[in-house]
């Protein structure tokens, strides 16, 4: 199978691309000043909420070994006024009208790159104000099939590719390689190729990182690198009756298995040993069930679609044996967890994952409401459910016109952005104590007109909160039919205005 036509190389001149982003970024530089002035002298009303303090979460623990995944805890900036770190265009474009965009799956931060996946590459962009530098393009040798959110605390990471050598024969269009790379350099540091990989698709394979350890699933099978070298450590068999559907990693290790086939399908979640890939513990889930997602490995939780496919329970389970602590319903209408919502829910690129209005901590489960309809009532809001109990435990509201979206932890704190629809309160990104209610601001800006609903939007665009910035980047790429060489916006970086 393939997908999304190859890039193209650049048709404007470097004099003249340079032009056109020296005037993008003062329009958006002019934006973000704009709204952050609006804010003051409507008399702050965000820096209000968050009073003082200059961190989130726990007290600042060990150096991570360089194989741990990236858990950062983020420090408040001196001041939340926001300035464009990453102002990023993409030029020769498929446009709107074509049936396949240029699918742009990935996105990663660490101190010093942005890096995107876009169609058959993957990009890094220097985080500095004023510039939009490319540093490395690592070409890719087809496709991107699946990424993932993990990094390691040394700044790497994973992407499976569908290699393009391999056309016209009968394995054209398989996801079977695995590519292991440094975000800050772009070097490709292994590559390998997954074994019994024939039904290996962009529909179907997904990918996950826990220490040490890169492991893919493809729901016909499995297998597990060592991430020092890309030494195959373990792969599950082909043909077995229960078959590894997807995992998910960061502190630990969990597999979704399938059973069956069909009406008759069950599934059960693993925690497994990553470098041997023994299970540790085993929960099986009802009969019944129609699909599982699996939004956190550490502490484990899942996302289970009971009698319809829409997500209609979380399951929290104890780390230590797999027993069952708690079942918080969805409420039919009265949350949104946005499942598999990625790529209209066609399984692009890895979803077992993927749970976009849902954040797990250490004791609470987040979760957003859906949308509401009333006027002058919040656009939404986040629910803090005790992770043990399933009882409610805190409420986040959204502003008329300012939906709330769960971005990730920092400690014991969830990074929450508010997204202003509004031409009077600029964005924001924050953090939100549920044992005090208590918001601090981090960052204050605004985002283009024309871009700022599929920008903020889970479902369309990554966002990433990293050391002080937050990015939004699209996950397809597409060129206006009116307009078809004009460069189109890929990904922006906001950051405070004291760090560059």
């Amino acid at each position: 199978m393939s997908f999304g036509p190859p890039p193209s190389v650049y048709t404007q001149s470097a004099l003249a691309a340079d032009g056109e982003r020296r005037k993008r970024r003062r329009r958006l530089s002019g934006v973000l000043a704009a709204a952050v002035a609006v804010a003051l002298a409507v008399g702050g009303t965000l820096l209000l909420t968050g009073g003082g303090g200059t961190s989130s979460g726990a007290p600042r623990a060990a150096a991570p070994a360089p194989d741990a995944i990236r858990q950062t805890v983020e420090k408040a900036p001196a001041s939340p006024e926001g300035q464009v770190v990453v102002d990023h265009y993409e030029e020769n474009l498929p446009k709107e009208s074509d049936p396949s965009p240029r699918y742009a799956p990935g996105t990663w931060a660490t101190g010093k790159i942005l890096a995107k996946g876009i169609g058959t590459k993957i990009i890094g962009v220097r985080i500095e104000p004023g510039a939009d530098d490319t540093a490395w393009t690592l070409q890719l040798d087809g496709h991107l099939c699946a990424t993932t959110g993990h990094v390691t605390a040394d700044g790497r990471t994973a992407v499976v590719v569908q290699p393009a050598k391999r056309k016209g024969t009968k394995d054209a269009g398989i996801c079977d390689e695995v590519v292991f790379l440094d975000l800050d350099t772009g070097k490709k540091l292994w590559t390998a190729t997954m074994p019994s990989a024939r039904e290996a698709y962009v529909t179907n394979t997904n990918l996950t990182l826990a220490e040490g350890v890169v492991a893919v699933a493809w729901g016909h099978g499995s297998v597990a690198y060592d991430m020092a070298h890309g030494k195959r450590l373990w792969n599950s068999s082909t043909g077995a009756r229960c078959v590894d559907k997807g995992f998910a990693g960061g502190g630990a290790l969990l597999a979704l298995e399938s059973c069956g086939e069909g009406t008759d399908t069950t599934y059960r979640v693993q925690r497994l040993t990553p470098r041997t890939g023994e299970p540790e513990w085993t929960y099986k889930v009802a009969a019944g069930v129609q699909d599982v997602f699996l939004p956190s490995a550490d502490p484990p939780v899942l996302a289970v679609a009971a009698g319809d496919t829409l997500v209609t329970d979380l399951i929290t389970l104890d780390g230590d044996d797999g027993g069952k602590l708690a079942t918080i319903s969805m409420g039919g209408d009265a949350y949104d967890p946005e499942c598999g919502d990625r790529y209209f829910s066609a399984g692009f690129f890895g979803d077992v994952e993927n749970c976009d209005g849902v954040v797990v901590g250490p004791d609470r489960v987040f979760v957003t409401s859906k949308d509401q309809s009333e006027i002058d009532q919040p656009e939404n809001w986040i629910v803090a459910f005790d992770r043990r109990t399933g009882r409610t435990e805190g409420k986040l509201d959204g502003r008329s016109l300012e939906p709330v979206v769960p971005l990730r932890m920092s400690g014991d704190r969830l990074l929450v952005l508010r997204a202003s629809l509004s031409d009077i309160e600029p964005s924001a990104v924050l953090s939100w104590d549920p044992r005090t209610g208590r918001q601090t601001p981090y960052l204050l800006f605004g985002l283009p007109s024309d871009e700022e609903g599929e920008l903020a939007d889970p479902t369309q665009a990554d966002i990433v909160v990293e050391q002080g910035r937050v990015f939004f980047a699209k996950r397809e790429l597409a060129a206006d039919d009116k307009h078809p060489q004009a460069a189109v916006l890929s990904v922006l970086g906001i950051g405070g205005a004291e760090t560059g």
